[in-house]
């Protein structure tokens, strides 16, 4: 039974960045088309297969640091989301420490300063462009999408695989 994130940290080329609050994780959208015509009684909608819409992950910042105002350079940057969560074995009632990795390439969109006032967290944020997203759950890859290198891959099925063949890539 998954029960709960411990704890998260997070990195830019091996160096956790402090002052860390927290994490929108981008939302996965793949492209869709209407299809109508003869045959069919009205519209029916198609997802086109390994396609994605853009994706935006959001940083929140507790405080203004060195590292947040590092992440809003113009460029590509590649953030790791490295969390414990806690699953029960319902039957012995033993607790599991399970490793979840998340592996970004991100460009920044928007960078959020937050509000400075006494005795207060400035809740800056920035939003970024995500170019390329892996998920690992206790180091098996479970989810690989890399628009630019036509790859969709989610619970060890390749989406693209075909269609990269029919395209000679």
């Amino acid at each position: 039974m998954d029960q709960s994130v411990i704890n998260f940290a997070v990195f830019e080329d091996g160096v956790e960045h402090l002052g860390m609050a927290s994490v929108d994780l981008p939302d996965l959208t793949h492209l869709t088309q209407t299809i109508s015509g003869a045959g069919i009684a009205g519209n029916v909608e198609t997802v086109i297969k390994g396609h994605v819409d853009t994706m935006t992950m959001t940083l929140h910042f507790r405080t203004t640091t060195k590292n947040s105002i590092k992440l809003s350079a113009p460029g590509r940057h590649t953030i790791e989301l490295r969390a414990a969560q806690q699953d029960e074995d319902p039957v012995s009632g033993t607790l599991k420490t399970v490793a979840v990795k998340h592996v970004f390439v991100v460009i920044p969109k928007v960078d959020r300063g937050g509000s400075v006032a006494p005795a207060a967290p400035t809740d800056g944020s920035g939003d970024y462009s995500v170019r390329y997203w892996k998920t690992s759950i206790d180091g098996q890859v479970v989810r690989e999408i890399d628009p630019l290198n036509f790859i969709c891959t989610i619970n060890g099925v390749d989406y693209l695989e075909d269609v990269r063949k029919a395209l000679g890539k």
